[in-house]
C-alpha cells in the first residue's frame, strides 16, 4: 500500500494531503535510489510563465500604440515580432544583438501560440524542476533555448523565430534521458510519456510549419544536460557550487536579454 491509498483510508482525502502524499513518496523513491531530495521553497517555472504573458501583453500594448490595433492578438506581422525580441540571426551577425538567442523565448505569434506553450510548460515545468532543483533547471532552460537558436541558425538563419517551444522541448529531451538512466518503473512511464508527447508535437510541427529546427536543438541541449547530469547525490552535491554559478548566470542572462529588447526599442538602431 502506497502513502496516496493510506491516506486515503485514514480519512485525509483532501488535494493537499493527497499531493503531500505523493511527494513524500517521490522523496522516499529518491533516497531508497541514494539521491539527495531537491524540495525547494522557491518555484522558477510558475515565474516563466508569468514572464512570458506579461511580455505578450507587452507586445499588444505596443500593437495599440503604434496603430495595429489588436491585430497582434492572434497574427502579429514579422516586424512586430522582431521588434519585441525574436531570433532573426542576421541581426544577431551584423548588428551584434546577441540578446536575440534568449529574448526570442519569451516571444509568441498570437494568443494560441502563446496559450500552447504555456500550458505545456505549467505540466512538464514544475515536473521537470521537483526533479533537479530550480538552478538547474535555470540552467537547463537557458541551455535549451540557446540550442534550439543554434538549430534555427544551421537550418533557416534568414527566417525570424519566436516562442518558448525550443526550451520546452529541451526540457521534454531532458525529463526522456533522466528518466530512463533512473531505470524504475514509474521513471520508465514518464520517458514513455515524454517520447510519445515529443513525437506528437514533431508531427504536428511538420503539419502546422512550426519551428522544428529549433524544436530539434532545444532537444538536443536537453539531453546532453540529461546526459552530463550526475545521478548519486553525493556527485550531485558535489556540483551544487557549479550550478549555483550556472543558474545565476542564466537568470541574469535571461533578465539582461529582456531589458535589452526594451532598450532596444529607445535607442535608435538597437544595442549593439
Amino acid at each position: 500500500m502506497n502513502l496516496t491509498d493510506l491516506f486515503r483510508r485514514l480519512g485525509l482525502n483532501t488535494p493537499r494531503w493527497q499531493w503531500r502524499a505523493m511527494r513524500w513518496e517521490r522523496a522516499i523513491r529518491r533516497l531508497s535510489r541514494g539521491q539527495l531530495p531537491t524540495d525547494s521553497p522557491i518555484r522558477v517555472s510558475p515565474w516563466l510563465i508569468r514572464v512570458n504573458i506579461g511580455f505578450f501583453v507587452l507586445m499588444l500594448l505596443w500593437s495599440l500604440v503604434s496603430g495595429q490595433g489588436l491585430r497582434a492578438l492572434f497574427s502579429p506581422d514579422g516586424y512586430l515580432l522582431v521588434h519585441m525580441g525574436a531570433q532573426y540571426w542576421p541581426l544577431v551577425l551584423q548588428e551584434h544583438e546577441w540578446w536575440r538567442c534568449f529574448s526570442y523565448a519569451f516571444v509568441h505569434g498570437g494568443i494560441i501560440h502563446l496559450a500552447f506553450n504555456m500550458v505545456v510548460l505549467y505540466q512538464v515545468g514544475p515536473l521537470i524542476e521537483s526533479e533537479i532543483g530550480p538552478l538547474r533547471f535555470l540552467t537547463l532552460y537557458a541551455l535549451a533555448a540557446l540550442t534550439g537558436s543554434i538549430g534555427d541558425l544551421l537550418w533557416h538563419p534568414g527566417v525570424p523565430v519566436v516562442g518558448a517551444s525550443s526550451a520546452i522541448f529541451g526540457l521534454i529531451g531532458f525529463a526522456v534521458i533522466h528518466y530512463h538512466r533512473l531505470g524504475d518503473a514509474h521513471s520508465l512511464t514518464r520517458r514513455n510519456f515524454m517520447l510519445q508527447w515529443a513525437a506528437f508535437a514533431f508531427v504536428f510541427g511538420l503539419l502546422v510549419g512550426a519551428d522544428n529546427a529549433g524544436h530539434a536543438g532545444g532537444i538536443v541541449g536537453g539531453v546532453l544536460f540529461g546526459l552530463l547530469l550526475p545521478m548519486r547525490w553525493q556527485l550531485r552535491r558535489a556540483t551544487d557550487g557549479l550550478f549555483r554559478v550556472t543558474g545565476m548566470a542564466s537568470l541574469l542572462l535571461l533578465i539582461a536579454s529582456l531589458l535589452l529588447v526594451v532598450v532596444s526599442w529607445f535607442v535608435r538602431g538597437g544595442v549593439s
